[in-house]
């Protein structure tokens, strides 16, 4: 069997790459961390390129594609360190007005965590919660307007992604119509996929200057332990990618739990070694390893961490 990318595959990846790269270049980004507020000029461009609609239908608007080719796309999205609430403007595309076009910003909220958090809470338009802890609010979906919900200030570890905890908010208007065990799961997928473009980008950034960086009169990447942690990464990416892609392809629950596990590790653990590789600079502001390592932490606790991981993991195995 053949796991490879396709032809077509391969296009929008690189298509994506080269959108990415021209509109939120390494200028923009570390404006973005100066100023964290969403770019809707940017918003209504990755829309216009069908980044939220790339799965509805073609007699609806969208590009007709499906979960393998928007984790390829959402992959290229955590290679960029790209901010704002991109897996709930894909997912909800289909489901309420105005996201598939870019000019709604709506988020994710996971009712059932603990703290509620919300992202870019001064941006976003709509906010959609999924679960909760109160008995009659598991498996279902409800919709509010910022306005109606309370929150306080939180301290986010990153500095590209605003957080704000939820105190309190109304019932809202539910939303029968949207199957939340799909959405929790496709969400951790995609938000996989985004561990897997940062896990892979730390790579490069290793090894480029692994291969720049000189002592003793020669390469640092011609040292023994430096090749070691260059390759230690590698690894840990491309069994990330091997099931992330699995799951894109499969969609089971199980897999995607899998999935994520492998791509949260690969993403802190590649960001801890590529800044032992840069040395003292890699812990500099003006250094961009450090962003790699906060995004990376922020969404390995986002739609299921570790411990749940496992603990699935090992319920399954029991079984």
């Amino acid at each position: 069997m053949d796991f490879q990318l396709t032809a077509d595959q391969r296009a929008l990846r690189d298509g994506t790459r080269e959108l990415l790269t021209g509109r939120f270049g390494r200028d923009r980004l570390r404006a973005a961390v100066d100023d964290p507020a969403l770019d809707r000029a940017l918003w209504r461009e990755l829309a216009d390129a069908g980044f939220f609609a790339l799965r509805l239908p073609e007699a609806d608007g969208g590009v007709g594609l499906g979960l393998p080719e928007a984790a390829v796309v959402f992959e290229e999205a955590g290679r960029a360190l790209l901010p704002g609430p991109l897996v709930a403007g894909h997912l909800l595309a289909g489901a309420v007005d105005g996201v598939a076009t870019g000019e709604r910003i709506v988020a994710l909220c996971d009712g059932s965590a603990e703290p509620v958090l919300c992202e870019h809470p001064a941006d976003c338009d709509l906010l959609i919660f999924l679960g909760g802890r109160a008995p009659e609010h598991v498996g279902r979906a409800r919709q509010s307007v910022p306005g109606e919900v309370a929150r306080a200030p939180y301290a986010s570890v990153d500095p590209l992604t605003p957080l704000a905890r939820v105190t309190d908010w109304p019932h809202g208007t539910p939303c029968d119509g949207l199957d939340v065990p799909r959405l929790r799961r496709e969400a951790a997928l995609l938000t996989a996929a985004q561990q897997l473009g940062s896990a892979a980008r730390t790579v490069e950034m290793a090894v480029g200057h692994a291969r720049q960086r000189t002592q003793f009169g020669a390469p640092i990447g011609s040292f023994q332990a430096v090749k070691h942690l260059c390759a230690g990464m590698l690894v840990r990416a491309e069994l990330a990618r091997a099931a992330v892609y699995a799951a894109a392809v499969t969609g089971d629950a199980l897999d995607v739990t899998g999935a994520k596990l492998l791509a949260d590790e690969a993403a802190v653990d590649n960001a801890r070694d590529c800044l032992q590789v840069h040395g003292g600079m890699g812990f500099t502001w003006e250094a961009d390893v450090h962003l790699h390592l906060k995004r990376a932490w922020l969404r390995a606790v986002q739609w299921g961490g570790a411990q749940e991981a496992t603990e699935r993991w090992a319920a399954a195995l029991v079984v």
